[in-house]
């Protein structure tokens, strides 16, 4: 039975996460800033840690066979964060972004695209077996985005109206980790 730390584990993608390792009969341990994390089930283990700060992850990362990677701080805390996670874990799964894709919703400059390339080179570079998910839009902030202006009048308004997507669904993206 694999343990595996999920980071991120009371978001939406996180959540679905330990909800799919728990019914695969993984053992799940939660990464969290405080003590305890909202809302994870009694068998989900919580340790304290901060992915910014990485001397304080050496509780959560013991004993792990792989890692849930969430990364939303700088690039150059990934970088001193990276190293410390793949000395413990024989693999990393590394929830990213779509900036490799040829759509213009993804071409867009911006400072987050390059961070999540940085990170993707810096898990490539790992020396660990490794899995980088770049879904395009999740379904749910689709939802959350287009249901208002449907429920108004059934007309979407979307930057890039003829540039094809296909939301993921968190469920799918979350079964990465179970194939992986």
């Amino acid at each position: 039975m694999k343990r595996i730390l999920v980071t991120g584990a009371t978001g939406q993608i996180g959540g679905e996460v330990v909800a799919q390792l728990r019914d695969a009969k993984c053992r799940v341990r939660a990464l969290s800033r405080s003590d305890s994390a909202a809302n994870l089930p009694s068998d989900v283990e919580t340790v304290q840690g901060d992915l910014s700060a990485p001397d304080t992850l050496d509780a959560a990362l013991k004993d792990v066979d792989a890692v849930f990677f969430v990364w939303l701080g700088s690039l150059e805390a990934a970088a001193r964060t990276i190293p410390r996670v793949a000395a413990h874990t024989d693999r990393i799964v590394l929830l990213s972004s779509p900036h490799r894709t040829p759509h213009p919703f993804f071409q867009q400059p911006n400072g987050l695209r390059a961070i999540h390339a940085g990170v993707d080179r810096l898990v490539e570079d790992s020396g660990r077996q490794w899995t980088i998910l770049r879904p395009g839009p999740f379904a749910l902030n689709c939802r959350n985005w287009w249901a208002p202006q449907i429920a108004k009048g059934d007309v979407v308004r979307w930057c890039y109206a003829d540039a094809e997507t296909a939301p993921v669904h968190e469920r799918d993206i979350a079964r990465a980790i179970r194939l992986s």
